[in-house]
Order: C-alpha cells, then sequence, then structure tokens
C-alpha cells in the first residue's frame, strides 16, 4: 500500500532519518522527520495556478506543537491546542526566512509549508528538523525552489563549539546558535550569545554551515529517488523586454532626482508620485498595470543598488559607514520606573521598564512543561510611525520576532533573580521608523533598564547592517534606513556590549554570502556598535544607584523549609494577614526563598519583622517587646515572638517583692521582656524586673532601684 522512501544518517551523535511516502500523501511534499525521539512532519502544498492579482510570493509557514508529543494535556479551559504561542510563531519565521529567498522570483502561487511535532524526547529541539524537513518536503514536492537547504544549532561549551546541543545544555552554554543555509553558503542566523567576540561568532557560523552539509546530501540523495516532476512556470510575458525599457526611459531620470532628497517623507511623496504617473502613462500605452507595478520595484531596486556600488553614496547622502545622528535620553517619564527615547536619524524608540514582583512573573505553558518567566521584552509598531493609517491589533509575527530580538540582545547581561528579585517588564513602542527599529528597541531598552536602577553588567546597543550585491562586486552598509532594507540583499543585525556580541540575526534575499563578506560585516558593525555606545554613555552609563522611586521596593531573604507552612497557615490565612496589615506583597518560592514588596522600606520592615517572628527562633539573652496574654497567680504569659508565649514568674516581674501579680501587670499591657532559659520541651522563662520599662534598655546589676512601669 506504501511506497516508502528513507534516508538515515549519524548526524550529531544521534540518528537523523528522513521518511516520505506513508504519511500525508496527497500534500505535493510530505516528509517526517526523526532527530532521536524527536519526530516532527513537514507539509508542502501550492495552488496549481497564481492569483492574477498578487505581486508577491503568497508563502504560510505554519510550526506547530502538539501537547501529546510530550505526554501532555494543555492546560486552559478548552484543554486542545489554540492560536500559535510566542515559541511558535517564532520558530515559524525560523523557518520561513531561510526558504523564502529561494523561490524562483516570478512564482506567485499561493504556497503553505506546515511543520507538526509529533513527539518530542526533551532532548532534541524540534526547530532544527522542522526546518530540515520544511526543505525536502518543498523539495520533493517539485516546486520553484533553489534548494535543498538544512540548518544546525551551535553551543559553546567549556571552549569548544557543540552541534545540536540537548535542550539541558542550552542554558550552560555560551552560545545559541541556529544557523540555516545551502551547500554553497550561509541564509539565515539567529543567536543569543554571552559577549562572544566578532571571530567566534563567525567561526560558529562556519562550524554549524559545515556540520550540516551531510543533511544536504541526503536531502539531494532522497530527491533523486523519489522527487516528482519540477513545475512548470509561465513564460515570461513577451511585453516585457519592451516595457523594460519603456520604463526606464519614462522614470529613471526622475528617480534619480528623488533619491537624492534625504528626508524620508519628502523623497518617498516624490517617488511615489513618479510611480503613478509612470504607470498610468505605461497603462495608456498597453501595457498591464501589475506587471508595470512590478518591474517599477525593480528599477528603482537597480538604481539605488547601482549608485551605491559605483559611488559609495547612499540615499541619505552617507557613504558606506556612517552612523546616522544619535540622541539618547533617560529619564523622560514622571511615573515611570525607568524611561527612555532613542532616536537614530528617522527611526525612533521610546521605551519604559517597569518592575514588578514574583507575582507579575510569566507562566509559560510549553510542550517541555509549564515554567515561570521574570523579563518581558514586548515591541509594538502602530502605524503612525510610519505616517500610514492601519488597524490596531494584536501583535503580529513581525512584532514578537522583533521583541525577541531585542530580548536575545539584553538577557546575557541581566543580573540574576537572586541579584535582583524583581519581575522586569520592557516596553519599546516605536514612535518613528526608517530601519534598524528593533536596533533601536535594544538601545533604549538598555537605556531604561538603567534608568531603572537595574544593574545590567554592561550597556548594549544594536546596529542593522545592509548588503549590495552584484557578482564579485559588493558594499557592506552601516545602519540600513528602510529603503536600504527593501532594495538590498542582507538584513544584519548585531547587538552586544563593548566586550562582545549578545545576538545576531542575518536575514539574506539572495542564495547565500560568504565567508568573506560575513567577516567585513562583522567588523563594520562592531566599530558602528562602538560609536553607538558611546553616544549612549553621554547620558547615562550604567545602573542607578537605586531603583525608580515609583519602584516598588523589595528584598529577598531565605528561611527554612520547615517553617514555609506556618507562614502561609491554614489556607493561606496567616500570610494574607501579614499583607493586609502591613500592605505588603509576600512571595513564598517551594525552596524557602521569600521576596517582600511593598511602596517604601517601612511596609517591607513591617512585614519582614512578621514573617521572621514566625520563622526566627528566640536568643537567650535578647530583649523583645511583647504583650500580657494571661495573667495567673504566679506570673504572667506574654506573647513576645511571633506565636511564642513565655512565662514571667512572679519573682521575675519586679526588683522587688510582688504580692500579687496584677499589681504589676494586666492583661492586654505591653511589656519588655528578656529571655532567661528555653529548655528542652519549648518552655521559655522571661524576665521583666531586668528590662527598663521606660527605654526597654537591659538594667546593669549595679543599678538601683529603677522605676518600673505597670
Amino acid at each position: 500500500m506504501f511506497e516508502i522512501y528513507r534516508k538515515e544518517l549519524e548526524w550529531g551523535g544521534k540518528k537523523l532519518t528522513l521518511e516520505t511516502g506513508k504519511i500525508a500523501r496527497q500534500a505535493d511534499g510530505a516528509v517526517v522527520v526523526t532527530y532521536g525521539e524527536t519526530v516532527v512532519l513537514c507539509t508542502a502544498v501550492a495552488a496549481k495556478t497564481a492569483n492574477p492579482d498578487t505581486d508577491f510570493f503568497p508563502l504560510t509557514v505554519v510550526y506547530q506543537e502538539k501537547a501529546f508529543a510530550a505526554g501532555r494535556i494543555p492546560g486552559g479551559f478548552f484543554k486542545r491546542e489554540g492560536k500559535l504561542s510566542e515559541n511558535e510563531t517564532l520558530v515559524s519565521r525560523l523557518i520561513d526566512r531561510p526558504i523564502r529567498p529561494l523561490f524562483v522570483p516570478n512564482f506567485r502561487n499561493d504556497t503553505q509549508v506546515i511543520c507538526t511535532v509529533l513527539s518530542h524526547d526533551m532532548e532534541n529541539a524540534p526547530d532544527i528538523p522542522a526546518i530540515i524537513g520544511a526543505s525536502a518536503a518543498i523539495i520533493l514536492s517539485g516546486l520553484p525552489f533553489l534548494g535543498p537547504i538544512a540548518a544546525s544549532r551551535v553551543g559553546f561549551i567549556d571552549g569548544k563549539f557543540i552541534l545540536n546541543p540537548m535542550v539541558e545544555e542550552i542554558p550552560f552554554s555560551k552560545l545559541n546558535l541556529v544557523v540555516a543555509g545551502t551547500a554553497e553558503g550561509v541564509l539565515m542566523v539567529e543567536s543569543e550569545a554571552q559577549e562572544l567576540s566578532e571571530d567566534q561568532m563567525l567561526e560558529a557560523v562556519m562550524f554549524g554551515h559545515e556540520q550540516f552539509q551531510p543533511v544536504i546530501k541526503a536531502v539531494i540523495e532522497l530527491a533523486e529517488e523519489c522527487a516528482k516532476e519540477p513545475w512548470k512556470l509561465l513564460p515570461e510575458d513577451p511585453q516585457m523586454p519592451k516595457l523594460i525599457e519603456r520604463l526606464k526611459e519614462l522614470a529613471t531620470d526622475d528617480l534619480m532626482i528623488a533619491y537624492q532628497i534625504k528626508e524620508k517623507s519628502s523623497r518617498n511623496e516624490k517617488v511615489a508620485t513618479i510611480k503613478q504617473q509612470t504607470i498610468e502613462a505605461l497603462v495608456e500605452e498597453g501595457y498591464p498595470e501589475l506587471l508595470s507595478t512590478t518591474e517599477f520595484k525593480e528599477l528603482k531596486k537597480d538604481l539605488v543598488r547601482g549608485e551605491i556600488l559605483k559611488t559609495g553614496k547612499r540615499i541619505d547622502g552617507r557613504d558606506t559607514k556612517t552612523i546616522r545622528p544619535i540622541v539618547a535620553e533617560a529619564g523622560v517619564l514622571p511615573r515611570a520606573h525607568g524611561s527612555a527615547l532613542f532616536t537614530r536619524g528617522s527611526t525612533q524608540a521610546f521605551v519604559v521598564a517597569t518592575l514588578g514582583t514574583g507575582q507579575d512573573e510569566q507562566i509559560i505553558d510549553a510542550l517541555e512543561g509549564e515554567y515561570k518567566e521574570n523579563f518581558l521584552l514586548h515591541y509594538n509598531f502602530p502605524p503612525y510611525s510610519v505616517g500610514e493609517t492601519g488597524r490596531m491589533s494584536g501583535p503580529g509575527r513581525r512584532e514578537i520576532g522583533h521583541g525577541k530580538l531585542a530580548w536575545r540582545a539584553i538577557h546575557p547581561l541581566l543580573p540574576t533573580k537572586e541579584q535582583f528579585p524583581y519581575t522586569i517588564r520592557v516596553v519599546s513602542e516605536i514612535t518613528e521608523s526608517d530601519g534598524s527599529s528593533s536596533m533601536a528597541s535594544v538601545c533604549g531598552a538598555s537605556l531604561a533598564l538603567m534608568d531603572a536602577g537595574v544593574p545590567l553588567e554592561r550597556p548594549v546597543a544594536g546596529i542593522a547592517m545592509g548588503l549590495i550585491k552584484e557578482g564579485k562586486d559588493f558594499a557592506i552598509l552601516s545602519d540600513i534606513i528602510g529603503d536600504e532594507d527593501h532594495l538590498g540583499d542582507m538584513d544584519f543585525k548585531v547587538a552586544g556590549t563593548d566586550s562582545g556580541i549578545t545576538a545576531l540575526q542575518m536575514d539574506l534575499k539572495i542564495t547565500s554570502i560568504d565567508h568573506k563578506i560575513m567577516h567585513t560585516a562583522l567588523e563594520q558593525a562592531h566599530k558602528g556598535r562602538l560609536h553607538i555606545l558611546g553616544k549612549m554613555a553621554e547620558t547615562i552609563d550604567r545602573a542607578r544607584e537605586e531603583v525608580g522611586k515609583h519602584a516598588p521596593r523589595m528584598i529577598t531573604f531565605a528561611i527554612p523549609k520547615d517553617k514555609i507552612r506556618e507562614v502561609i497557615g491554614t489556607g493561606g490565612k496567616v500570610i494574607r494577614d501579614i499583607c493586609e496589615t502591613t500592605g505588603a506583597k509576600v512571595d513564598i518560592s517551594d525552596d524557602g526563598n521569600i521576596n517582600i514588596s511593598g511602596p517604601n522600606v517601612e511596609v517591607i520592615q513591617a512585614a519582614e519583622k512578621r514573617v521572621r517572628s514566625i520563622t526566627d527562633e528566640p536568643e537567650i539573652g535578647k530583649i523583645y517587646k511583647g504583650k500580657v496574654v494571661r495573667v495567673v497567680d504566679f506570673g504572667a504569659f506574654v506573647n513576645f515572638f511571633g506565636s511564642q508565649d513565655g512565662l514571667i514568674h512572679i519573682s521575675e516581674l519586679a526588683p522587688r517583692r510582688v504580692e500579687k501579680v496584677t499589681d504589676v501587670v494586666k492583661e492586654n499591657d505591653e511589656v519588655f521582656v528578656k529571655v532567661l532559659e528555653m529548655d528542652s520541651r519549648g518552655k521559655i522563662r522571661l524576665s521583666m524586673k531586668r528590662v527598663d520599662q521606660k527605654t526597654g534598655k537591659e538594667i546593669s546589676p549595679a543599678s538601683k532601684d529603677p522605676t518600673v512601669e505597670a
């Protein structure tokens, strides 16, 4: 019934299997990838005809994790998978980015790639098998794809690069890098690093590229056995050569003048006018409007790129290495815990840091299990940032991806939870955009966190690099603007400190780049990053000594685990009472760590005193203030330490003979007592006569007839 084709190889110490012919046979291409015991089904399907009104490639990539893959039932009310999680969205982008540029330029058929995690062994992350499987499924489908590609994860542990580190190894690695590409070169990089040098990062990328070559070979061998016939593409429109020639005649001179306008809005307005006039003229001459619009984009691209390669001058008048003017400001909002406004040219990020408690941590329901995240970074891109109107809805894939990139850049420099027990949320509102808004978010986040008093080890900055490549000629562009991003061949984002790189992201629109181009881009980015850090340091170069005046205060200490139950109380009665009476928030973890937060120091101290009165033991010889809770013939019982009561014998009430206890104390009197003795049964003996009841200080033996307050 099944005609199964399979390829197996040892890769990174584990078996990698590619299988097709048994599952999802009605898809144009379907491959089941097994790595260890992690299994991912990858399918590719394309519409048989192109939409005649589409001037772009409508590719959709969906990566989805099924809870059954880890033997779990989904959390939440509905107990089934819903919309894609943030991680699923990020992996979907990770798959999309290296495969999109390899489809032939004039392919316009609606195309969908779906990768479904069927099994997760908790050792091998599913994202790498998903990228490999997506590439293999497309190759087997016969779609016009210039692949295959493959991908690998690279770690850096004990000074050595590790291929595809296991899930539990990643937190201990100084590098978490995913690289994807073809046999010829690298197409995509995504990474978080512990301040590694440019040379180390480049070596890691090249290591990953070299290591996935056997996988590309296996995909090719599988395709040679069972790939479908290549799809036939529509022949080129016979009007194309004449259209291109006529387009150049109508628009070239005007566009060259327009691209000398340095201000973005004026330049875009001029280009839009030229486009409208040119398209109208071409349509009147009988050329198709959609085709004319597509070729107008190509003409813009050729003119801008050619001018940069020929003269080294860019659209806004800069040379290839100059950074746009920078204005960095901190503490710009009166009530925020930390805030910053970072402006670079026409790109601006308004970034705000908020400090919360353990109750504000985000609970993540992941395939690997539930965990809490205490650092959040959210990126928003409202339409007004580019002078447009648009629908305001939840964050899209782009917003989630840009936010995560900035998160990776900042995360390695944050203090540990033990050093700084706050939950940290950073929000970057892009108020102006002309390229590199994610890197502006990194710079703004660093400034806002330092303004909030978060003790970053060092400030972090980011820069976006571009590439123009024609044949063997190429130019690397520092701090690219929006047009250079759209018309260039590469978006290469590098973030880090003056000591090294913390995040690296690269996307290409061409088939690959080599070692030389990457090395040049990294070196040029390093110089640009240091320049930006210098500008930021003019505003603030280290964290403020204290958290912002409107931020909650917090202390952390540990209590014995056997005391946790007493602090919480039956049904949470004790801890609720502490919070209600003091106004503080008290969070207790299973290991006995307690976080107490409140609006001021006094509130925190009151709550700490209450907690310690429950968890600490009274000390012999120490003086405490307590309340008389019961009077008996032979003395008085005083509650002086949490729930602890002790007995003041009648002989210890006053430095004189006492006939009746009530002559000295009554119930509810507040008194100072000294702990004299604690026996093995937990009984505590106290004294009043050895303490000055006015001052609470111990009376020395030489003192005569001290005043005793009843």
